[in-house]
């Protein structure tokens, strides 16, 4: 069983950065596909980008593609999604998550539990 906690969100101007860390912890961490979801109001869940623990491969979704970059550390315990030229329509509740298949963004199987991180990104 794989258990996640994000932290990092917040308020930025238009035009600036943000970089959300997750921890995840479980059993062979190398076989786990962890990524990140957001979740704007009065819109359904979103599957940004996804980092896979067996090749380092990523997916990042076309609405977030050249501004969001994935990432991990070598041990596979943390991953990051660092966040450039922030839009007001990335203003949402992001929540780490883990994947069956990173090709599939909308193929996640287990979120962080809780209220996620909040970003808000002012015009």
């Amino acid at each position: 069983q794989v258990r996640l906690v994000e932290f990092g969100g917040g308020l930025v101007n238009s035009g600036g950065s943000l970089r959300l860390s997750c921890t995840v912890s479980a059993p062979n961490l190398r076989s786990h596909a962890i990524g990140w979801l957001r979740q704007a109001p009065g819109k359904e869940r979103e599957g940004v980008s996804c980092i896979s623990g067996r090749d380092g491969s990523t997916n990042i979704a076309d609405s977030v593609k050249g501004r969001f970059t994935v990432s991990s550390d070598d041990a596979k315990v943390m991953v990051y999604l660092q966040m450039d030229n922030l839009l007001p329509e990335d203003t949402a509740v992001y929540h780490c998550a883990a994947f069956r298949n990173c090709r599939d963004l909308s193929d996640w199987y287990s979120a962080s539990p809780g209220q996620g991180t909040q970003v808000t990104v002012s015009s």
